[in-house]
């Protein structure tokens, strides 16, 4: 009768043993994110190839180096700290900045980057229009060129931001970011109002329905840790579109912008979706999240 007693104590000190063993691997894994991450404002992203299937770079030769990445939108009280006014057509220190352009967006990154005594990334000369860009629209073309050695902030690449928006190396493939169901990660232009829209897109319902940008971090976060990289705001990268996903240009008319906003259709939310707007472009869902090199 001792026996089954002796298996019950092995199997009750086994069972114990894995389960300390699990919980040391979750201590681990925590406290290597936590050496990681310079602030609960960002996230790390380990780098590596791109996993998503329905990424643009899916089955690419593109291989990422490990980076941070904004947990949320840019803040209109973040913007507010670094630049002393706000742009944006919805007021609220909790929501995301809008109404401002690319060129805005680096130079807060760079004055962001002085602020906290890290090496601005940006080079901007205001003074000489780039010769890269090729848009009749832009009046403003200014020459921004990088420094890869600095630890400043800056915008993500398309490739950077697809890939984190994707879930990294812990993608679960969903179609948008955090889920297959737009509603529980995004805020689109059904759901940005008063009540929920149905039938066709068209401006007077959104206009009537009071649409407009939502506080960061009410909607699921995705695999990584990071809130609303479907909709809420169109999001700023730092590359030109090229009209095939994936292929670096070196000129362009247009910034690829990511995510989808407040007021666009769904299909502007999912992972894969390419935007695209000039430079000095600006309008009430056009945000943007900061990165930095590992």
């Amino acid at each position: 009768m001792r026996k089954p007693v002796a298996v019950l104590l092995l199997a009750a000190t086994v069972l114990m043993g894995a389960c300390s063993h699990a919980e040391t691997g979750k201590k681990a894994q925590a406290a290597e994110a936590e050496k990681h991450e310079p602030s609960d404002s960002l996230v790390f992203v380990q780098g590596g190839s791109f996993v998503h299937p329905k990424s643009n770079y899916s089955g690419s030769n593109v291989t990422l180096k490990d980076f941070y990445i904004g947990r949320y939108e840019v803040t209109q009280q973040e913007w507010m700290e670094v630049m002393g006014s706000n742009p944006s057509a919805f007021q609220g220190d909790n929501l995301p900045v809008e109404m401002v352009s690319w060129y805005d967006a680096v130079e807060y990154c760079n004055r962001r980057s002085l602020l906290e005594g890290l090496t601005p990334y940006y080079r901007i000369d205001k003074s000489k229009q780039d010769p890269n860009n090729k848009s009749e629209y832009d009046t403003v073309k200014w020459t921004v060129t990088i420094d890869e050695e600095a630890n400043g902030y800056r915008l993500p690449t398309e490739e950077e931001w697809e890939y984190a928006a994707g879930g990294g190396q812990l993608s679960k493939s969903y179609l948008y970011s955090g889920s297959d169901e737009a509603d529980e990660v995004a805020w689109y232009w059904r759901n940005s109002g008063k009540e929920y829209l149905t039938g066709d897109w068209t401006w007077p319902a959104i206009e009537n329905n009071r649409n407009r940008t939502q506080a960061i971090g009410n909607k699921k976060a995705n695999e990584l840790g990071l809130y609303d990289m479907s909709g809420n705001v169109r999001e700023w990268t730092w590359d030109w579109y090229g009209e095939n996903a994936g292929s670096v240009a070196g000129s362009g008319s247009w910034r690829v912008v990511k995510g989808g906003g407040w007021m666009g259709d769904v299909s502007n939310n999912e992972v894969s979706f390419r935007g695209k707007f000039e430079a000095n472009g600006f309008g009430p869902d056009q945000g943007f999240r900061v990165s930095r090199g590992e």
